[in-house]
């Protein structure tokens, strides 16, 4: 690669700066100048994808070549930063089986058997949805229920990942011994190394694309739990709150809301009373 060409593999800042408003304004994702160097990085394989020569050309064909309408999902998926992991925030999961679920199944009504719904507002490549749907299934020989559990995302790179359930063993081991040997079942051959959640799990787990900057979310029907965890902190507080309004308003009366250690509903107003549980909230 030529100087001249090095220099424009880097984003100039008119460009940077128009691809961190466009980012944010679609996606709420902050894109200050401290992540120009990231965000350069990310978007080198879409030159590649796109045809485009360098950085600069990139930028021509997403602003004045007509190219953002088909590139942006591409570019979204690019830029978002995906980190999860199976029974992560371990306590929630004690959580959810041990006082959570007991008051869902108190209010459900007498002689049917209930089905409940669950939802991983920001469900990365899976591995929170699936530790969910170990939980509940876990808990579902003790009590007649059903479970249905929502994924959404809005990358649909990992959604792709997060439906076919297969992940690098190293990943799992974080999962009890005795939940591992029952949900994850361990690669052969060419597929040694990785693991793949077994069928009847995935089977109650069905993922969805979803923007959460959209004014509204086709979620069918109200949730009884909804994971909200560790998406807030790319927000700023006006986008947080209105997030958070949205996704309180899929929230069935009575229904919780867990959010991340490190997040906080001060100063939102929500119709959502603390419980006990620190960052786990019931919907009034």
């Amino acid at each position: 690669m030529s100087a001249a060409e090095g220099h424009l593999d880097h984003l100039h800042e008119a460009d940077f700066l128009r691809l961190a408003s466009f980012i944010e304004e679609y996606s709420g994702i902050k894109m200050p100048p401290s992540k120009r160097t990231m965000l350069e990085g990310r978007l080198r394989k879409r030159v590649m994808a796109t045809g485009c020569q360098d950085l600069r050309e990139y930028c021509h064909y997403l602003f004045k070549g007509g190219g953002l309408e088909q590139e942006t999902v591409s570019l979204i998926d690019a830029v978002t930063t995906n980190k999860t992991e199976f029974f992560r925030e371990v306590e929630h999961f004690r959580i959810l089986a041990g006082q959570v679920l007991p008051q869902l199944l108190k209010s459900a009504p007498p002689g049917r058997r209930a089905t409940l719904r669950l939802w991983s507002v920001a469900a990365s490549i899976g591995a929170e949805a699936y530790t969910m749907a170990m939980v509940m299934d876990n808990a579902a020989a003790q009590g007649r229920f059903d479970t249905s559990i929502l994924g959404t995302d809005i990358s649909t790179r990992v959604l792709q990942t997060a439906a076919l359930g297969i992940y690098p063993e190293e990943m799992a081991a974080p999962v009890p011994e005795a939940m591992r040997r029952r949900y994850l079942m361990r690669g052969q051959g060419r597929s040694t190394g990785l693991v793949r959640v077994v069928p009847e799990l995935r089977a109650m787990v069905r993922y969805r694309r979803l923007n959460l900057m959209d004014a509204h979310y086709p979620l069918e029907e109200a949730v009884d739990v909804a994971f909200c965890r560790n998406v807030l902190i790319y927000f700023d507080k006006p986008t947080q709150q209105a997030v958070l309004e949205r996704v309180c308003t899929h929230l069935r009366p009575g229904g919780f809301l867990f959010l991340g250690h490190s997040e906080t509903l001060a100063g939102f107003g929500l119709p959502v009373k603390p419980t006990p549980a620190a960052t786990v909230f019931q919907k009034v």
